[in-house]
């Protein structure tokens, strides 16, 4: 029985914990995101300036538009889409935040499937 007392409170201060979120400190700088293509290790850098982020990846740079919905989610549109694929929005959620990176979560706008990444600042 005392052991069930114990857990109460213990119990109440985890249910309490709030993740962290300073989304606007994100909202500006430069990043990377690392992330698994084909069982091989992929890096993409970012700026990120308001309303504009400007993608390098494999040596290709590309511009997107930012809308941002809340503190912590945007949609992104690619300016200048090279196939249908890239035309389609990409939205953006923020669930995460720590010192210099982010857990996000994003999918195609309208689609119920999404992906979890990790982005780390680097200025």
């Amino acid at each position: 029985m005392k052991k069930i007392l114990f857990l109460f409170p213990v119990l109440a201060l985890v249910s309490c914990y709030n993740a962290e979120h300073n989304c606007k400190d994100f909202k500006n700088g430069k990043f990377k995101f690392e992330f698994e293509l084909n069982g091989v290790k992929k890096t993409t850098f970012f700026e990120r300036k308001d309303s504009i982020e400007i993608e390098t990846f494999e040596g290709k740079t590309d511009t997107s538009t930012i809308r941002w919905v809340s503190d912590c989610e945007y949609v992104l549109q690619k300016k200048h889409p090279k196939n249908m694929a890239e035309e389609k929005a990409i939205s953006m959620k923020i669930l995460t935040t720590e010192k210099d990176s982010y857990t996000f979560e994003f999918g195609m706008v309208g689609s119920e499937e999404k992906q979890r990444g990790k982005v780390y600042k680097v200025d």
